[in-house]
């Protein structure tokens, strides 16, 4: 029987050669961590990092026109609202990470669309979703479709431009995957509006213009900074002080609680009370009232702010009928933004001190989070769905 050349008195020459091999040709391996929220200093150095030359404003045109695109999307395929506010708070989140000039915003709004399906199995086929965007995207091949619900029929169109779309969003999901190490969790504050609001006493009214608070939150960065019960907590505030300031008393049933209450009792210093009981501070709550009021201000200010500029901010007879009726119903706040900024200057003269957090320094919030090789394929990446330093991290 011959003896086999790889016994004890033979080296092997492959495991030689790997054992003499530099550590420098091996593949790098680093780990990832996801990080839920950002304080607003990152969120301020990241995202004038990401705009390059362009200004505040025009960033919020355009982070302004992505949300629209998902809304008028997400309505007309039908999504839960769950669906839709994830895909835009990942929207958000992508540019913190990569230049807004390397991306068209309805590519990457439709990839955080659809990582978002999957998050909340509510799963769609890509080209499916691209049907409905191209749609929106252009309402003169929606106009000549003879679908009734006005969707572009795909297969009349260019499958080399659909392939290269349809790959393009594929390559945009990974790069938004990586952005949140691949943590597919996401808890809202939707339910937290009614449940606060029922301990707190509120009226329907209430809890109605605070879940409506709560979805356009979604237009700004605040759930990027926030946790969902003080984004919640933020929604009833807000709500209450629109209904209580400049408004006659409205009637309350007898185990209701008035809005200006509310107000005055989210306005307090109280540490052995509601703080401790929702974990939340007033400061949090001013800052949250406020950014909303902004974007109320923005949208009273300018009827086509919440369009994009590729749907009419009428109705038109290029939509789909469902699409013309969506839009005549749709609710408008009744509130005329000279009100809302006379809310705003009465709001800081009571106001607490903004919450201290910590500066940022000289150092790049980017390098914390390890993400300058996002989107390369470089080494084995270990991706953790906590911080550094949390026990569920530690092996």
């Amino acid at each position: 029987m011959p003896r086999s050349t790889t016994g004890r008195g033979t080296a092997d020459p492959q495991s030689s050669s790997r054992a003499h091999t530099p550590s420098s040709r091996m593949p790098a391996s680093s780990s990832k961590h996801y990080h839920p929220y950002f304080t607003p200093a990152e969120i301020e150095y990241l995202s004038e990092k990401q705009r390059g030359k362009q200004s505040a404003t025009q960033e919020e045109k355009i982070r302004q026109s992505a949300c629209t695109f998902l809304e008028t999307i997400g309505a007309r395929v039908g999504f839960p609202r769950r669906t839709i506010a994830t895909a835009q708070a990942l929207y958000n989140r992508f540019h913190l990470f990569f230049p807004r000039k390397d991306f068209q915003y309805y590519d990457v709004a439709l990839a955080a669309l659809f990582v978002s399906t999957k998050e909340h199995d509510t799963l769609k086929k890509p080209r499916e979703l691209l049907a409905v965007a191209y749609s929106v995207r252009f309402p003169e091949l929606a106009a000549k479709s003879k679908n009734p619900n006005g969707e572009v029929d795909i297969d009349t169109m260019d499958p080399a431009m659909v392939e290269a779309d349809r790959q393009r969003l594929l390559a945009v999901e990974r790069l938004i995957l990586e952005t949140i190490c691949f943590n597919f969790k996401a808890r809202m504050p939707f339910p937290y509006v009614i449940k606060l609001g029922k301990q707190l006493k509120a009226s329907k009214k209430l809890i109605k213009l605070a879940w409506r608070m709560s979805i356009d939150s979604y237009r700004t960065l605040l759930p990027l900074i926030y946790p969902p019960h003080t984004m919640a907590l933020g929604s009833i505030f807000a709500a209450s002080l629109l209904l209580s300031f400049e408004q006659p008393p409205p009637p309350t049933c007898e185990n209701e609680t008035p809005p200006g209450e509310i107000a005055k009792l989210l306005n307090t210093d109280s540490k052995d009370g509601w703080q401790t009981q929702y974990h939340t501070r007033p400061e949090d709550l001013e800052d949250i009232a406020h950014t909303v009021l902004d974007l109320l201000i923005q949208f009273t200010s300018n009827s086509s702010a919440n369009t994009s500029p590729t749907t009419p901010s009428s109705p038109s007879p290029n939509l789909p009928a469902r699409d013309r009726q969506a839009l005549a119903q749709q609710p408008q706040y009744p509130y005329k933004a000279d009100q809302l900024l006379r809310l705003k200057i009465a709001m800081r003269e009571t106001e607490h001190p903004p919450r201290r957090h910590k500066p940022l320094g000289n150092s790049d919030p980017s390098a914390l989070y390890n993400n300058d090789k996002i989107g390369q394929n470089e080494g084995t990446v270990r991706f953790l769905f906590s911080p550094p330093g949390f026990e569920s991290d530690m092996v």
